[in-house]
């Protein structure tokens, strides 16, 4: 039995840059990995069946779990039943990544206790078949990403802390992108751009969600009192960076919604997994 932790993401910042002929968004984000975690057990079992605990809520068929160990099975050179119970601690549509982050988390443990032998960039390239936000999660660093999300140019960030408000609302990331006012055509920038000006840097996602959901107006409202708030991916959760003059109890306390305080990863703790038998 094994049980490991499967962490959470911010985007800094999400701008959609076009659009391609298929109907994909091409886009500009950065993706920084945050001690928020699930932490997902892994329990041979005698039965050649996935049984997942947990996640009631997630169509089987349709869970990102189930559908990562799917695609790894015709590599598993000593494959095996698994019974998979999940602890969520990151809230589901809240743009943090979890769902991703439990997929790619699978594809690790699985490419060594089924001995598939496939590298990192091979488990991408499945993940990408799961989300867009998945090979972040399997290379486990901070990066700038383009494309659809999938191309990937590391890079280190400053260590810092931020609050997060999880708005009591579920956001339609398919709703959002059928919105004709979501603007597509932000300027293609640079990571370099963003060092000098972070503070220019927003979401495109953020106007409609704050139109759209009250709750995340609330909570951006909130968060502005003491920092640039911000959304993360298509949202519920906005973000501000903690600085020395706050306050961090206070502001928790008084939050219009659920709160957490995080910390910036360097890396996920899963980058050097390695099953021991």
């Amino acid at each position: 039995m094994m049980r490991v932790p499967s962490p959470a993401k911010l985007n800094l910042f999400l701008h959609i840059t076009g659009r391609r002929e298929n109907g994909y968004h091409e886009l500009q984000t950065i993706f920084q990995l945050i001690d928020l975690y699930d932490w997902m057990t892994f329990e041979e079992i005698t039965e050649e069946t996935i049984q997942i605990q947990g996640l009631a809520e997630v169509q089987f068929e349709q869970n990102l779990i189930y559908r990562a160990a799917q695609l790894l099975r015709p590599h598993a050179k000593s494959p095996c039943g698994l019974n998979i119970q999940i602890e969520k601690n990151i809230p589901m549509g809240a743009g943090l990544g979890g769902g991703s982050s439990n997929a790619a988390t699978t594809l690790i443990v699985l490419n060594q206790l089924w001995q598939c032998g496939l590298n990192n960039q091979q488990l991408a390239e499945y993940g990408v078949q799961l989300g867009a936000d998945v090979p972040i999660f399997v290379y486990g660093r901070n990066a700038w990403a383009e494309g659809i999300g999938e191309h990937l140019s590391f890079i280190d960030l400053a260590q810092k802390k931020f609050i997060i408000l999880k708005p009591d609302c579920f956001i339609s990331t398919q709703q959002l992108f059928s919105q004709k006012s979501l603007t597509r055509d932000s300027k293609i920038t640079t990571f370099c751009a963003y060092q000098l000006r972070p503070s220019l840097f927003r979401n495109n996602f953020e106007p409609l969600a704050r139109q759209l959901y009250p709750e995340v107006e609330e909570a951006m409202q909130y968060l502005d009192q003491f920092g640039l708030a911000k959304l993360t991916g298509t949202g519920a959760c906005v973000f501000t960076e903690v600085t020395e003059e706050m306050d961090i109890e206070l502001i928790l306390q008084n939050a219009p919604c659920k709160a957490y305080v995080v910390n910036s990863l360097a890396e996920s703790p899963l980058r050097n997994f390695s099953v021991t038998r």
